[in-house]
């Protein structure tokens, strides 16, 4: 047992040894306090193939994050953010710009989503219709036909980006369609709704539990550099969050968190034996709550 724990950590190492690296900023745009003065879009590079777009508090006090990734033959985004946004035509010019520096003609792009609530889909619209743009909706049959899940929600998916592959983790219980998404090209696992500095809401106690247990037994292998939730509203100071609506969050939690913090959602989960409760945690609160139509 010894020898293989000792394989299965080297392994781990090789493989982040071959990752790429990247940086993430000290603190991000919320919307203000002048709102005149801040744009709808805040685009941060995380290295020259990952993007991280987060959507100004004054379109929409959910202030989402957003993921751009590109691999050799097409790209990925990650949620089409929230409100009245035109999230296609930004995104296309955006696409444009790295094209542009790559000195590459197109790329063609796949749009998919964490989940279905209306704060993740609200730009699924402006897509419609543009060439070499493939819009998976947020359903759970449509991504087990895009993503090759047979068995939801015990089997993952995978998308090929070409040089990149990006695995789909069915993590239902904050949403029935909810995936978190793994880069193997950074080691960055995103988390949608599910895991994140702030509120966890959750509307299927059980599912939820066991999504939490997938994730962590497919973290067990697997190096993780950041863990990327689509909101902050965790502010710095440890147990105290934003009030629901909040647009201007000047002292904000970090985005990224790590496996530690997955490993503490899913002790203090168990911990609660099947009893939904409200737990308050350094870095978020567990958060049961009636389920909500998507938007």
């Amino acid at each position: 047992m010894k020898l293989k724990l000792v394989l299965c950590a080297l392994a781990a190492f090789a493989v982040a040894s071959a990752q790429e690296t990247g940086a993430l900023p000290a603190s991000w745009i919320t919307s203000g306090p002048n709102c005149l003065e801040v744009p709808e879009w805040q685009v941060h590079q995380y290295n020259p193939t990952f993007f991280i777009l987060r959507e100004s508090g004054c379109t929409n006090y959910e202030k989402p994050f957003l993921y751009l990734l590109f691999g050799k033959d097409r790209a990925l985004l990650v949620d089409t953010g929230a409100g009245p946004v035109d999230t296609a035509a930004f995104t296309q010019k955006l696409i444009a710009k790295w094209l542009k520096l790559n000195q590459r003609a197109s790329i063609s792009l796949m749009v998919v989503h964490s989940h279905a609530h209306g704060d993740h889909i609200a730009g699924d619209k402006g897509f419609t219709g543009i060439p070499d743009v493939t819009l998976i909706p947020a359903t759970v049959e449509a991504q087990q036909k895009a993503f090759g899940i047979a068995n939801w929600p015990e089997q993952n998916g995978a998308i090929d980006l070409g040089e990149r592959i990006v695995d789909v983790i069915p993590i239902p219980g904050h949403q029935p369609a909810h995936v978190a998404y793994y880069d193997r090209k950074t080691g960055i696992l995103l988390t949608g709704d599910h895991l994140y500095p702030g509120r966890l809401y959750i509307t299927d106690f059980p599912a939820y539990v066991g999504s939490t247990q997938r994730l962590v037994q497919f973290t067990d292998t697997r190096p993780v550099t950041h863990i990327l939730g689509c909101h902050i509203e965790q502010s710095s100071t440890p147990y105290v969050d934003y009030p629901i609506g909040t647009i201007y969050q000047p002292s904000e939690h970090s985005l990224e968190l790590g496996r530690a913090h997955l490993l503490e959602l899913i002790s203090a989960l168990e911990a609660l034996r099947g009893k939904p409760a409200r737990v308050s945690l350094r870095d978020l609160t567990i958060y049961p709550r009636e389920p909500r139509p998507a938007k």
